[in-house]
């Protein structure tokens, strides 16, 4: 589907000077984690990720981390990377440049990262003219949509299968909606990704 793996033509239509995908040599993935952290589900992934020694970036909501500070401080502790994903989880086509900018600035307040992905993967032009002279604006090779109802874990593990390639940045979500979904669905796409010769590396 097109939001799973965007086409060429709307990366470079919509923000040409965004990351979707980061080859190199040897072969590699960036595996991402959205929209927390959550004490439901984010120790978790922490676990798995320890379990089979890969490292990963977590875009967190700053509510979330100002609730939740020390497992922010924690995935921090473990050599994971951090990004910004605005202060409350706000939609861009709801704001104005200014005010979602600040909303973006208060959460960097907490997170202090220069690497930012928009929720939703949306915004509006002139805000990501603004955020650029800032951050780094990443968004994704692969969303595995494990937070959809309408898809299971094998559909979910299914999606990074079909569409992993060199340089993929493939993104998960460490909340409970995805949890019906990732807890199958990650352990096994780290170990496909592993078996096809992937180095794990981040943002």
């Amino acid at each position: 589907m097109f939001i799973e793996q965007p086409p060429s033509w709307f990366r470079r239509l919509m923000y040409t000077d965004s990351f979707w995908r980061i080859p190199s040599q040897p072969k590699c993935v960036y595996l991402t984690f959205d929209d927390g952290p959550t004490p439901e589900v984010t120790p978790w992934v922490l676990d798995v990720l320890k379990k089979y020694g890969v490292r990963a970036t977590f875009f967190c909501v700053g509510d979330n981390v100002a609730r939740y500070r020390p497992l922010f401080e924690q995935i921090k502790a473990e050599d994971h990377h951090v990004g910004n994903h605005t202060m409350n989880h706000i939609v861009a086509f709801k704001y104005g440049k200014k005010a979602y900018l600040a909303n973006v600035e208060k959460a960097n307040m907490l997170i202090q990262s220069q690497l930012f992905r928009p929720p939703h993967g949306w915004l509006r032009w002139g805000q990501a003219r603004l955020l650029q002279k800032k951050y780094r604006i990443i968004m994704w090779d692969i969303v595995t949509r494990d937070y959809s109802s309408r898809l299971n874990a094998e559909e979910v593990y299914q999606n990074v299968v079909r569409k992993t390639r060199n340089g993929s940045i493939i993104t998960f979500h460490d909340t409970t909606k995805s949890w019906h979904n990732i807890q199958e669905a990650l352990p096994r796409s780290i170990e496909w990704l592993l078996e096809q010769g992937y180095l794990f590396k981040r943002l």
